[in-house]
């Protein structure tokens, strides 16, 4: 025990003496960053990209083409669906070919998609087709499922949209030409939408993207995420309502590094296992390399100010067909599929401009897999005072050859609590997203309820992700 205080003298990271204790309750508590965390010596923060898997959707039909996009994932019950713009391009006359349409894609496992006979909207004389939207808004149609407890079963679905129109070498019916600006539709069953209102209800910004919109369970309001230029540059900004209807003048979003580049379709969420914490999939656009686009990873507190990531969370060549990827923009959504509950999926289109269609590509990377706090020698953390209001203590991590992971419990003034040292409990290696402490004679953190502890994890070799105590 004298080793670990001493240890401890030399964290270079500063306490924060005098914290008030967080109230984290059984919530996955993320270590992206030094949120939860009071100190630390050695150990890094390491982003992590997914594993590219096979071609999901593939836009082939003659109402869709090779500029479909901004695809939105999403689940519905026991059923997964992917919304998307269906829209061709003409590269040799450099022309649209027909107007765009909202398309939708339905699966059981979130791997293997099929476009229903839906019959509800006509395309070149047959409603044999998977359109489900065909009115103002096709350019960028984006649904989600309205998580507000107030919202009547007829507008359980919810989507917002630009409303330009893209002329063409073809008719432009009268239903899709609005003014440009967000509008908000609804819908009973995510297959027949209703246009909500005659006008726009949010009108700064630029909107040339995939712009999007969601209930905040935490902020309990709407919030909208969309496209703006700040000084020719493409930014992202944020705004709020209460009813979906009358929103706040919109902000633009802001980092925690400071420095200017181009990004725009912005796929933030709440996360799903913590929903205090969202996440961001924006294209980055490259304006000196021929235009070329990749999006990043970025996470957020409090969905305004984020932390973001330099490097590319998707290549353009991962894996090598996709390169020269023109269209590498990483879809709204991420989902949790059957055939492996330790792994989300995330979906990325490709193919733009290219032959006579597009395709969209699922990703799998680990649950709270995005960062870690990773070390290949020693490394130790201690976190912020806590109270706990569970029974058993979780790590979500992974351990290399001779690694682990050894867990200390401390009280607020930093000393070891009987009973609850390193020597008292078994210590973590292997690979699992719930490593479960086990303490020895039998004992469990019900012996701790109600009071504020501090965790202190000692760890070689190793990645920890996240945390959890239930």
């Amino acid at each position: 025990m004298k080793q670990i205080v001493t240890i401890l003298t030399l964290f270079t990271t500063v306490l924060a003496m005098g914290a008030e204790p967080l109230e984290i309750g059984s919530d996955i508590q993320l270590l992206w960053d030094n949120s939860l965390i009071e100190s630390r010596v050695n150990g890094s923060f390491k982003y992590h990209r997914p594993i590219p898997k096979e071609v999901a959707i593939t836009t082939d039909a003659s109402w869709e083409g090779n500029v479909s996009a901004y695809f939105t994932f999403l689940k519905d019950g026991s059923e997964y669906r992917a919304y998307y713009r269906g829209s061709h391009y003409d590269t040799q006359k450099k022309v649209v070919t027909h107007r765009e349409v909202t398309c939708v894609a339905i699966s059981q496992d979130g791997i293997n998609w099929t476009k229903p006979d839906l019959r509800i909207w006509d395309f070149d004389g047959s409603s044999n087709n998977n359109i489900v939207w065909d009115g103002i808004g096709t350019h960028c149609f984006t649904p989600f499922l309205d998580g507000n407890p107030d919202c009547p079963q007829e507008e359980r679905y919810k989507a917002i949209s630009r409303g330009r129109y893209v002329s063409g070498n073809f008719k432009v019916p009268d239903r899709q030409k609005g003014v440009v600006g967000l509008y908000m539709f609804t819908s009973p069953d995510g297959l027949n939408w209703t246009l909500k209102t005659p006008e726009p209800v949010i009108t700064d910004g630029a909107f040339d993207s995939q712009n999007l919109a969601f209930w905040d369970t935490v902020k309990n309001k709407y919030v909208c995420y969309s496209r703006l230029f700040v000084d020719g540059v493409r930014a992202i900004q944020y705004c709020d309502s209460p009813d979906f209807l009358n929103w706040s003048k919109p902000v633009p979003i802001t980092y925690e590094n400071d420095y200017r580049e181009h990004l725009y379709t912005n796929a933030i969420q709440q996360y799903p296992r913590n929903p205090s914490v969202y996440i961001g999939l924006p294209t980055r656009y490259l304006p000196k390399e021929n235009s070329r686009v990749e999006p990043i990873f970025m996470h957020s507190h409090d969905g305004i100010k984020f932390y973001r990531n330099q490097k590319p969370f998707i290549p353009e060549s991962f894996p090598k067909e996709r390169s020269g990827n023109r269209s590498n923009y990483a879809c709204h959504g991420i989902l949790s599929l059957p055939h492996n509950k330790e792994t989300y999926s995330i979906y990325a289109s490709e193919a733009y401009y290219s032959g006579t269609d597009s395709r969209v590509r699922r990703f799998e990377i680990r649950k709270d897999g995005f960062v870690s706090l990773s070390t290949t020698s020693q490394a130790q953390l201690v976190t912020k005072p806590v109270i706990f209001t569970g029974d058993t203590l979780f790590l979500n991590s992974v351990t290399r050859g001779n690694g682990a992971v050894t867990i200390d419990l401390l009280d607020e003034h930093d000393n070891p609590i009987p009973g609850f040292t390193q020597l008292n409990a078994h210590s973590l290696q292997g690979d699992s997203i719930q490593n479960k402490v086990v303490w020895k004679e039998g004992r469990t953190l019900k012996e701790l309820r109600n009071k504020v502890v501090k965790i202190h994890i000692t760890f070689t070799d190793s990645d920890i992700y996240s945390l959890q105590i239930k």
